[in-house]
């Protein structure tokens, strides 16, 4: 198993990776927009930290993909306006996790006034990292979103989709039955 991950294939990836309800949950996004906010809004909530800014990604079989972080900044994180924080140190060695799989990347991205977002969620869409299909969200970012708890449901959401429940599906089904239910009243 050490050799498997040692020769195993590697790439860095700009972003944050944290464990969120024993998930791997790759943060991504353009600087500044706010992923080391939702991370460590999730680190207080009792989440784990794995990677900040760097995150080395290691393929270590056909279908599974592990992140850790670069020693010389694993447990750091930067936060605009006060600087770097030992996240081990101010919220204890249960705050910190040396690696964790990938199972789902949440790109954040600016709103964009006008632009059409997805707000049924009927279709998985996937990104891929050498070779590995991981299914990804695009979330929309503006002032006043609760990011630590839109991570914790994306990442509750992806469980279940996992496990062969979808929520748009079974609303959308739901909803298909009472329009003919009305239309055949009329």
């Amino acid at each position: 198993a050490f050799l498997r991950d040692y020769l195993a294939p590697r790439e860095t990836r700009h972003g944050v990776l944290v464990n969120v309800f024993g998930a791997g949950i790759l943060i991504t996004g353009n600087s500044g927009v706010g992923k080391s906010e939702a991370a460590l809004e999730l680190i207080k909530r009792g989440h784990q930290l794995v990677a900040d800014d760097v995150v080395d990604i290691c393929r270590v079989s056909d279908n599974r993909l592990i992140g850790t972080c670069p020693e010389m900044v694993r447990h750091f994180m930067e936060i605009r306006g006060i600087g770097i924080i030992d996240v081990r140190r101010i919220f204890g060695t249960g705050a910190v996790k040396p690696t964790e799989k990938i199972d789902l990347i949440i790109n954040l991205r600016k709103w964009e006034e006008g632009k059409a977002y997805d707000r049924m969620g009927e279709e998985t869409n996937f990104e891929e990292i050498m070779g590995i299909s991981v299914p990804s969200l695009e979330v929309p970012i503006r002032p006043g979103r609760n990011l630590a708890g839109i991570v914790e449901i994306a990442t509750m959401k992806n469980r279940q989709m996992r496990y062969g429940q979808n929520s748009s599906r079974d609303f959308m089904t739901q909803f298909d039955a009472k329009m003919t239910e009305l239309s055949q009243q009329s």
